[in-house]
């Protein structure tokens, strides 16, 4: 499947690779550029009236974000999400993130939680915007890291950090498929306040609960959005909810 690219305006050139990967990026995630589409460097370039190198290189920013897969004698394609991968993700997440959490509450200082609660604050501010969605799984954690930060525990965060890195574009796609946004932002206000009151253990059960649903809803949010657009592509319907 080719790319067919929607664009209101040329890209400024504050820095062309990054502003080309912000396009593509939030296109991906709003399904506007779908599941198996060959990401072609010529109509991109030709698009957004910017050389090959710029595009090359937002797709390379994209491929190790795991938003597009670079495959060999096809270019840059869209894979489809894995239930399998989502599963397994928010699973390691759910079991590995609330046992850092535990080590780090009693340890957490004022500042960290003001820095947390800043980091809140502009998290509200862009879930209110869904043309900034390329900003909702950094956000997401920053937050979440801060929390984490004071259990001097580098291995585990390691390996936190890779699983967030590579699920950050299911945390924007759950957000935004979802429309989870509220729900996000009354849960992360309750996590850090039971930080506060260095309720350990109602703090890690919260957390463990906030990723699980999250895992849950987006699975569920793909397959009705796959059930729709099968529907839609038997009945002819081209105006597939994206």
């Amino acid at each position: 499947m080719d790319l067919a690219i929607s664009s209101d305006s040329i890209i400024p050139r504050q820095s062309l690779t990054s502003a080309v990967a912000d396009k593509l990026r939030d296109q991906i995630i709003r399904g506007e550029i779908p599941e198996g589409a060959q990401l072609r460097q010529e109509a991109i370039a030709t698009q957004y009236q910017v050389s090959r190198v710029p595009v090359r290189e937002a797709l390379r920013q994209l491929d190790a974000e795991g938003l597009i897969s670079i495959v060999p004698n096809r270019g840059a394609i869209v894979p489809a999400l894995s239930p399998a991968d989502i599963e397994e993700l928010f699973a390691i997440r759910a079991l590995l993130e609330p046992e850092v959490l535990k080590r780090s509450i009693p340890h957490l200082t004022r500042e960290n939680f003001f820095d947390a609660e800043s980091v809140l604050h502009k998290y509200v501010d862009e879930l209110r915007r869904e043309d900034h969605v390329s900003a909702w799984g950094r956000l997401n954690w920053q937050f979440h890291s801060i929390l984490y930060s004071r259990a001097n525990q580098p291995r585990f965060m390691g390996i936190i950090r890779n699983v967030n890195n590579s699920g950050e574009r299911y945390t924007r796609l759950q957000l935004y498929l979802t429309h989870g946004m509220a729900r996000a932002n009354e849960e992360h206000h309750h996590i850090l306040e039971l930080c506060r009151k260095r309720d350990v253990s109602a703090a890690c059960d919260l957390l463990q609960q906030h990723i699980v649903h999250a895992g849950e809803s987006l699975k569920l949010a793909l397959q009705q959005k796959r059930s729709s657009t099968k529907s839609d592509s038997v009945t002819g319907n081209s105006g597939a909810e994206s």
